[in-house]
């Protein structure tokens, strides 16, 4: 047997908690002196609290916790639990840091405001472009890879390579903050049967379309698409169909896949306008 101090050293948790889970019937010590009050443990104990820290990590209270440990959990569902955890943990981590980026972004663009744009916009014709194209509704733009997913596996079944950059078009009348509605559309030069799920038309000539490259993540794209809006504004125009998002910097040659972090990304912002 060991006393609390050195179990407690052992385990890594205070003399205070070790008391606490005492009072709670989660951890009782072996044995308490009935003299000194001294509580004694043995070191087999060590994975019962090892359970009740994982728990705790896991979020669930120190009730439902001892409900769980009467259940007597196995190893495999407690690690079945933890790498649960660990996944969510992951994803509030890279939500965080996005949300981190998106207010850096905004902070830069408010110090711009004063400051001449780094974005040359201007205004050109866009001729007809047959596509292959996949739309759906997804939380946000970033989660759109489901739908390249399906396009991509598609074209790769037909045997059709790209016949130029791939884009998205954005079909919502304003801006959301949840359920996208996106067409993810590869262009392509060879006749392809349709499917229940892809689409093969041809996009319109666009006689006025306004334009500009943003260089960099698309975390910080919205100083592009505030410098696009503000000279839409500025001349005298007015936006008049879906904005589209054509990706110059692809990964792999032909794969239309893009890199959504990479400081070298390129990708064109373009929005069919007429004079208001």
């Amino acid at each position: 047997m060991i006393r609390i101090g050195d179990f407690s050293k052992l385990s890594r948790v205070s003399v205070k908690t070790l008391r606490y889970y005492d009072e709670m019937d989660l951890l009782k010590p072996v044995e308490v002196d009935r003299f000194s009050g001294y509580r004694y443990y043995e070191y087999d104990q060590l994975p019962r609290l090892n359970r009740i820290l994982a728990l705790r990590d896991l979020g669930f209270s120190l009730e439902e916790i001892g409900q769980l440990l009467r259940d007597s959990l196995t190893p495999e569902q407690m690690r079945g639990m933890l790498k649960l955890r660990q996944v969510e943990i992951r994803q509030k981590v890279q939500e965080e840091t996005e949300r981190l980026e998106r207010v850096e972004a905004r902070l830069r663009q408010i110090e711009q405001e004063e400051d001449m744009s780094k974005y040359d916009v201007v205004i050109k014709k866009v001729e007809p472009i047959k596509v292959a194209s996949v739309r759906g509704v997804v939380p946000t733009p970033p989660q759109q890879g489901s739908l390249w997913g399906e396009l991509e596996g598609y074209l790769a079944q037909s045997g059709i390579r790209p016949a130029a950059p791939c884009f998205s078009l954005y079909h919502d009348d304003e801006y959301k903050e949840k359920d996208w509605d996106i067409e993810a559309c590869e262009p392509i030069e060879a006749d392809a049967p349709e499917t229940e799920r892809v689409k093969v038309r041809t996009l319109p000539a666009v006689e006025t379309m306004a334009c500009t490259v943003h260089p960099g993540p698309f975390v910080t794209i919205g100083e592009a698409y505030d410098a696009i809006g503000k000279w839409i504004s500025a001349n005298g125009y007015r936006i008049v169909g879906p904005g589209r998002e054509i990706y110059l910097h692809v990964t792999e040659e032909g794969t239309g896949m893009v890199s959504q972090t990479a400081a070298d990304t390129l990708t064109e912002i373009q929005f069919p306008v007429e004079k208001a």
